[in-house]
């Protein structure tokens, strides 16, 4: 075995069968093993080349620190050993081993995650009941529930769906409104005859002042917050007219006259103290007339066609209603008279009605024949399920013979 200087002090006689090596770097001179830093840092090895040995070194097979004395260059090493051999075999073999482990790895997770999640989405579904998600005529009387039904407004009437809620707002100042006869080619008119005399050209619809102020979409006209004092001319063609939010003091029987097909009348919060009692009579389609926050002290005649009648937080007293003002209006449906200054209850009611709200009045007394015919006990108004006396100061337990015809008890204060 051929050893390099200083070589016969360190490496002892009692491993002489550790044969030569060839290494490329500088080696052991007792075992003749390949030198590595102190270090397991593979990705870093870099062995000493040349013959002055790189500090803290140490031998793989002996793991004795080397040192210059110790060490013995490339050149003085002969065969390789088996020891050396089979180290650097282990090494690379777990080197390959912790890196495609980690390659296994990765895509092992991302299958486990993948298989998990239908398991959850499916636990989920199972959890819903569908059985009982039908919707029966039944129990459509507990989610109806018409006492507030004064607070909802339907404005389901128009025929082509258009939201209005998305067109922009139109400017108060008439004079900021383009003038639309500018721009439209005027009409060429024929030459006047001598055969008859000459009828001017009618005017349109969209022309009328309404529709330059308001909001004219098909039959219904929009007029609200537009700072009007009274009503404005409306097209013949009307059946929806709102005016909320303005300043509207009076209204008289000529604002409505020829408008035969108008259903709805919405005055919402304006200043109403007076109302011609012909104001609303001789309209034959109305069926929703709406005044409330207003300051009415009269209530007007109504056409026999009303459905619903709203003229709450007004400043009616009782004798502001005609006598029996409700008797012949047989579609009348919905009568709210709340927050007014009634002293008792407008008898008689017609038998269509279903929804009376008469609370925060003044009313102190009832008759016994106010909802029912005491003299007929086999009567049942069924209709009739929606009556709010609340905020009065009448005490319903006086009158226990005026409710056995109907299907509930009023609204307001047994005690």
């Amino acid at each position: 075995m051929f050893l390099g200087p200083g070589a016969e002090a360190v490496c002892p006689p009692q491993r002489p069968w550790s044969p030569a090596r060839l290494q490329s770097g500088a080696g052991c001179g007792r075992c003749v093993g390949p030198a590595f830093p102190s270090l397991f840092a593979f990705t870093a090895l870099q062995p000493f080349q040349g013959t002055q040995p790189r500090p803290a070194l140490h031998c793989w097979p002996c793991w004795i620190p080397l040192t210059p004395e110790t060490m013995v260059p490339s050149a003085a090493l002969g065969a390789v050993t088996p020891a050396g051999c089979r180290m650097r075999t282990l090494a690379w073999l777990g080197i390959t081993s912790l890196c495609l482990g980690a390659a296994w790895a990765v895509p092992a997770k991302e299958e486990r995650r993948k298989a998990e999640k239908p398991k959850a989405d499916l636990a989920l579904y199972e959890n819903l009941d569908l059985d009982n998600y039908d919707l029966t005529l039944d129990n459509y009387g507990e989610i109806l529930d018409l006492s507030n039904y004064e607070e909802l407004y339907d404005y389901g009437d128009l025929g082509p769906k258009i939201e209005v809620g998305t067109l922009a707002p139109r400017p108060k100042d008439p004079a900021a409104l383009p003038d639309l006869g500018a721009t439209a080619k005027t009409p060429k008119l024929p030459p006047p005859t001598t055969a008859g005399p000459v009828h001017p050209a009618p005017v349109p619809a969209q022309a009328l002042p309404s529709c330059r102020l308001c909001l004219c979409i098909g039959t219904s006209v929009y007029c609200d917050d537009a700072n009007l004092e009274h009503i404005p001319p409306l097209p013949p063609e009307t059946t929806y007219l709102y005016a909320r939010f303005n300043r509207i003091g009076t209204i008289r029987a000529s604002d409505f006259m020829g408008l035969k097909k108008l259903k709805r009348i919405d005055l919402t919060s304006n200043f109403i103290s007076w109302a011609d009692v012909d104001a609303f009579r001789l309209l034959p389609s109305l069926q929703e007339l709406i005044l409330p926050e207003n300051r009415l002290t009269a209530l007007p005649e109504l056409p026999r066609s009303i459905v619903r009648l709203d003229a709450r937080l007004n400043r009616i007293p009782s004798t502001g209603l005609q006598p029996e003002a409700f008797r012949e209006l047989k579609q009348l449906q919905f009568l709210h008279l709340s927050d007014n200054q009634l002293d008792y209850i407008p008898a008689p009611l017609p038998e269509s009605l279903r929804s009376l709200h008469l609370q925060n009045n003044n009313i102190q007394t009832m008759h016994e024949d106010t909802f029912c015919n005491s003299q007929d006990h086999s009567q049942i108004r069924r209709a009739l399920e929606d009556i709010r006396l609340d905020g009065n100061p009448i005490n319903l337990s006086l009158f226990p013979n005026a409710y056995f015809c109907l299907p509930r008890l009023p609204t307001g204060r047994f005690s």
